[in-house]
């Protein structure tokens, strides 16, 4: 038990500045006491201190009779821990003792009971006789009362509970501290690999044990209590009871407290991500099954989602770039949303237009808030860091934040919104095949029912109506503690907190989030991979050195979207205008085409023909794909992208049970699924050991042969 005191006088040791020192002499004065210390080794120095300095002055630490730490907890801690069934034994127990020390179970005569003292326990008595008389009333021995009456003079109640309940938190006794260090170190080696059985590491570490401190040296715990061992260092460090996976996150934590960004305002933080969906769309060129991605922005002060796009199979950069884009020109709120699901028009104009007709008609709201992100925080995902998203970035001012490797909570909020999405809507839709390959249905590509684009317009409306409407745990304020606000109220609470938020204004706002590349200006106009672009705004700059220096030395940046050549933009860097360069071969085209699809158009026609030009590999190439020969699984991402009606960058016009969301009850009220009984839409249950939908390059391989082969039929 730690002593509340400790004698100083002369003899009293202790360490000053962190010297040992003895007190030699005290003197009383007016101000209080002083002491004379020897200092030192030697003994030579003497210092006068004052014993108020000496007690607070921080510089002195008394070394007591008995320095050593009490290795019990303090009796709040040890007697809050029992059951009321434990602290009721501890205290008869105590009031047996305070009978046997003075004759009363309360310890003192003026709270006696009827009858006491009782003769056998008269204070008058020998203590001896007093512990044997109380140890055949209870059926104990006497060394059994002696020694409670020892624990309740030292630690008073907290004495008299047993030890099982005392025992420290940690590792037992017995086991010797060198066999569970060398333990933890087998266990740490297998971070990175394969989780073992704890068998396994029970004979690995009595091996290594044996061969590091020699035979008989460190006494080996039984099997039984290896296990126990193994099972509190489970606690520690984590082996065998979660995955390999979770199991490394947890090892890669950092050993001290740290922390995470905590945003302040709307727009500091933007946080984008990008995750396989567990449901699957229908492609609208075949009628077949089809895996998507979905990408999300989300403002982490407000919970707000202001960006979402579905692609097909894979993501790109210029995906991700018009999800950013997203956040400062929010899409159209849709056709039958409800009015709280509206978004108003957030920021301060500097210039008013005055529109009778806008004024008098109805009110064109967004689907989300518009926000200028001052900084985003990604993952180290390709479409993330790849030149093109990083360029917008540094075109629009934004810092770019990234998350630490395998490090899922750095974006925790956009991770839980994934697990929210899934929980909440996707396993309602036809088509959900589950988490992984264990949870999915028996043949749940057979119930995919909505494209792509009508999935993500599904997203899209339940965001609004009923995540932005829904209060979150998260979003509270530390001035109002019990108030749990939804994102839409902790937006509006934000701008009032932060003031008003200046979206920009600039019409042609979506060419910045384009890629860029720098082109000579011909007299010809301008030349992409062996593709022309021409246009009237390259009149004043054909064959004229471009002012910028370095890489781009006598070139003029020019923006395309990689998903449609046909067009081209230039910027005039007199007038800041942006105007629209037409590919030469655009006009014989009714739809867009891919980069992607042209260089595989080209490869087609070089195989096919002796002089093949870009008009007849294009062409050849679509009339491939309607006679379904469409088969390798890069020609089939290309076809799935170029099948999607809405663009990048355009503005397109596109409820809490799933089904009530009106977009999902148009659909089902006027299309027909697919018939199960049709041989030309039904598809081979894909093998549930293969994990198909895990991996990005099987996602399709079951149909790889066939996949366009009745195109024409089901259309």
């Amino acid at each position: 038990m730690t002593k509340p005191a400790v004698r100083i006088g002369i003899g009293t040791r202790l360490m000053y500045d962190g010297e040992a020192a003895d007190v030699v002499e005290l003197q009383s004065t007016k101000s209080g006491v002083d002491l004379t210390l020897r200092v030192g080794a030697n003994g030579h120095q003497m210092l006068r201190v004052a014993l108020r300095e000496l007690l607070h002055g921080g510089r002195a630490r008394i070394i007591g009779d008995d320095d050593a730490d009490d290795p019990s907890d303090t009796a709040s801690v040890i007697l809050a821990g029992l059951s009321d069934v434990d602290m009721e034994a501890v205290r008869t127990r105590a009031a047996h003792v305070r009978e046997v020390l003075t004759g009363y179970r309360s310890g003192t005569a003026e709270l006696a009971e009827c009858g006491e003292p009782r003769a056998e326990f008269d204070p008058q008595r020998p203590l001896m006789t007093r512990y044997a008389d109380k140890a055949a009333e209870l059926g104990v021995t006497v060394r059994t009362v002696g020694q409670w009456v020892s624990d309740y003079r030292t630690h008073g109640e907290a004495g008299l509970v047993p030890r099982r309940n005392k025992r420290l938190p940690g590792l037992g006794a017995k086991v010797d501290q060198r066999w569970t260090d060398t333990a933890v170190e087998v266990m740490v080696e297998h971070t990175d690999q394969a989780r073992p059985s704890q068998t396994m590491v029970i004979t690995r570490t009595n091996a290594r044990v044996v061969a590091r401190f020699g035979e008989g040296v460190v006494e080996l715990p039984s099997r039984a209590t290896a296990f126990r061992v193994l099972a509190e260092l489970e606690n520690r460090h984590p082996t065998f009871r979660l995955s390999t996976k979770r199991n490394r996150d947890i090892a890669e934590r950092p050993d001290g407290v740290y922390g995470k960004l905590r945003p302040t305002r709307p727009g500091e933080y933007l946080l984008m991500d990008t995750t396989r969906l567990d449901v699957f769309a229908l492609d609208p060129i075949t009628l077949r099954w089809v895996q998507a991605e979905l990408t999300i922005a989300m403002d982490w002060y407000t919970r707000c989602v202001t960006g979402v796009r579905v692609t097909p199979v894979s993501t790109k950069s210029v995906d991700a770039a018009s999800v950013l884009y997203q956040a400062y020109r929010p899409r159209p709120a849709g056709k039958g949303w409800p009015d709280q699901a509206v978004w108003p028009e957030h920021g301060v104009p500097r210039s008013v237009l005055i529109d009778v007709d806008a004024i008098e008609g109805p009110m064109v709201g967004s689907a989300g808030p518009a926000i200028v992100p001052e900084t985003i925080v990604i993952d180290h995902g390709k479409i993330y860091v790849s030149e093109h998203l990083t360029s917008v970035c540094q075109r629009m001012g934004i810092s770019i934040q990234p998350a630490r490797l395998r490090t899922g909570r750095d974006k925790g909020p956009v991770e839980r919104f994934f697990r929210t999405i899934r929980e909440d809507l996707l396993q309602v839709v036809p088509g959900y095949k589950g988490p992984d390959v264990h949870s999915r249905g028996l043949d749940p590509e057979s119930e995919a029912f909505f494209y792509l684009d009508e999935l993500e317009a599904i997203i899209r409306e339940w965001v609004a109506v009923v995540y932005h409407r829904r209060p979150h745990d998260s979003l509270i304020d530390p001035h109002v503690p019990g108030l749990r606000m939804s994102p839409a109220q902790m937006f509006e609470h934000g701008i009032a907190r932060a003031g008003y938020i200046e979206a920009p204004r600039d019409p042609d706002l979506a060419y910045e989030f384009l890629k860029a590349e720098f082109r000579k200006v011909q007299h010809y106009g301008v030349d992409f991979d062996n593709r022309r672009y021409n246009g009237p705004a390259l009149n004043p700059y054909r064959n004229m050195a471009s002012p910028y220096t370095g890489k781009a030395k006598g070139r003029w940046p020019i923006h395309y979207d990689p998903d449609d050549i046909t067009r081209a933009y230039f910027r005039d860097p007199e007038t800041r205008e942006w105007h629209t360069l037409v590919w030469e071969h655009a006009p014989s085209m009714e739809m867009p085409l891919s980069e992607d699809a042209l260089q595989f158009a080209r490869k087609l026609a070089a195989s096919k023909y002796t002089y093949p030009d870009d008009r007849l590999a294009v062409a050849d190439l679509l009339e491939r794909w309607n006679l379904g020969l469409g088969s390798t699984l890069a020609e089939r991402r290309m076809a799935l992208r170029l099948s999607r009606e809405d663009a990048v960058l355009d503005r397109a016009d596109t409820q809490d049970e799933v089904t009530t969301l009106p977009s999902v009850a148009r659909v089902l009220a006027t299309a027909d699924p697919p018939a199960d009984d049709d041989p030309d839409t039904t598809l081979d249950e894909p093998d549930p050991e293969t994990g198909d939908d895990d991996d990005d390059e099987d996602e399709l391989d079951d149909f790889a042969t066939d996949f366009y082969a009745d195109a024409l039929e089901d259309a």
